[in-house]
């Protein structure tokens, strides 16, 4: 462990040491090497949303791994993709779609702020170049993320490189505007000349604290941006495939989104594999077939890879077999009647729930207690990662009404007692 260069973790925990050294997974669980149990709370990292070590997903790797491992998608293409694709543009709205893959959340979102830049410049207005995100929102961590999606407490040392046209504040519903939006409204109507997209994480920023928004500002948004000829990129990548209590979170607001970003979750967590969604009538435009070059000159060498491929489409027929997403809805509302009375704890500031996300809120002089509490949850058996005061519930869809009852218990224990 000690050449490796932990991802969003503080010297002081390294030094803290203990870090459990996991060797492999089952169900909702996660087991070390010394043979603790733990729940895996987070879906590590808000992807393995149908638990570890699924058959038909392992099995559907190991297929595909004695098929064909790598191909390429520039220039040529593979089965595995072909149905992928296909499948994927009829989750949408509406099917007339192409997708591009990657293998990573920021990956997605770099081809889907390329594509809206190049599709303005491609039908002659080149203009329309500016991006603009949500206030903390985060789209991954890559430069070009960066720029629409910033997180202060993460990403300040980047902030003399990065810039922003303007972000989208976050919406507070007032008496004459209850959906928080009209402040949003002036930004894009003042920008809209250059403005070339909008994205932003659909009804809850994770990474800036869960913090939950109501689907009308998102229908809003989508109006909004449809009068003023600004497409519109919903960064599925943490929501998407049942999180929200639907099988996208731009369900709850019955829109149409131009770009759809969607990972983690895409393969279970199993393979690293991402994609960006595309309505045809912007892919059209991508043509050289014309007086123009409209080539899209972007790529990733695991694009599509076969066997991430192979593993979506698994996860996909489980989803749809096994009906995963509505059984969450006894499984929330149990997570909702259970962690709402916490509320009365002088330690907690508020409790917030989006579908299978519980979230409890800490008033901010616990700050100094967050370790503890994290390590009196993984003595329990509970892999949690708080997020400062903010310490949240996103298991495995899969987990048992008994499991999850179990987990908030562990959790109100281990809040402090005054």
């Amino acid at each position: 462990m000690s050449h490796l260069f932990h991802p969003y973790t503080p010297f002081s925990a390294i030094q803290a040491g203990n870090f459990p050294h996991i060797v492999r997974g089952e169900g909702i669980y996660l087991f070390d090497d010394q043979g603790n149990r733990y729940v895996d709370v987070v879906s590590s990292w808000w992807a393995c949303s149908l638990g570890h070590n699924h058959p038909k997903i392992v099995q559907a790797i190991q297929q595909q791994a004695g098929i064909l491992q790598h191909s390429i998608t520039g220039g040529m293409t593979h089965p595995t993709v072909i149905e992928l694709a296909e499948t994927l543009s009829h989750l949408m709205p509406t099917p007339d779609r192409h997708v591009v893959f990657a293998s990573d959340g920021a990956s997605a979102v770099e081809a889907a702020l390329k594509i809206a830049v190049q599709y303005w410049y491609n039908i002659g207005r080149p203009e329309k170049k500016a991006l603009i995100g949500m206030d903390q929102g985060y789209h991954g961590d890559s430069l070009g993320a960066l720029g629409v999606g910033f997180v202060d407490h993460f990403h300040e040392p980047y902030s003399e490189i990065i810039t922003h046209t303007a972000k989208l504040p976050f919406p507070q519903p007032t008496p004459t505007d209850p959906n928080g939006f009209e402040p949003s409204r002036t930004i894009i109507t003042a920008h809209a000349n250059h403005l070339a997209a909008i994205i932003l994480e659909p009804l809850c920023l994770g990474s800036a604290g869960m913090k939950m928004y109501p689907a009308d500002y998102l229908k809003q948004l989508a109006e909004c941006c449809k009068e003023n000829e600004v497409l519109l990129i919903v960064d599925e990548i943490a929501m998407g495939f049942g999180r929200t209590g639907e099988r996208f979170a731009h369900n709850h607001a019955g829109i149409d989104p131009d770009l759809v970003c969607i990972g983690k979750a895409l393969t279970g967590g199993y393979m690293p594999l991402s994609a960006c969604i595309i309505k045809d009538r912007l892919y059209d435009t991508f043509s050289n077939l014309g007086c123009r070059d409209g080539t899209f000159y972007h790529g990733n060498t695991y694009a599509g890879h076969p066997i991430g491929c192979a593993a979506a489409l698994a996860a996909l027929r489980i989803y749809e077999a096994e009906n995963t997403v509505a059984n969450t809805t006894e499984k929330a509302a149990t997570m909702r009647d259970q962690m709402k009375p916490l509320e009365q704890r002088s330690c907690v500031k508020e409790t917030r729930f989006l579908g299978m996300i519980g979230v409890v809120e800490l008033h901010s002089q616990y700050a100094d207690k967050m370790p503890h509490i994290k390590y009196a949850l993984r003595q329990a058996g509970y892999l949690f990662r708080p997020l400062g005061t903010i310490i949240y519930l996103m298991p495995p869809l899969i987990i048992s009404i008994d499991d999850l009852t179990k987990a908030i218990n562990a959790l109100a224990d281990a809040l402090p007692s005054e």
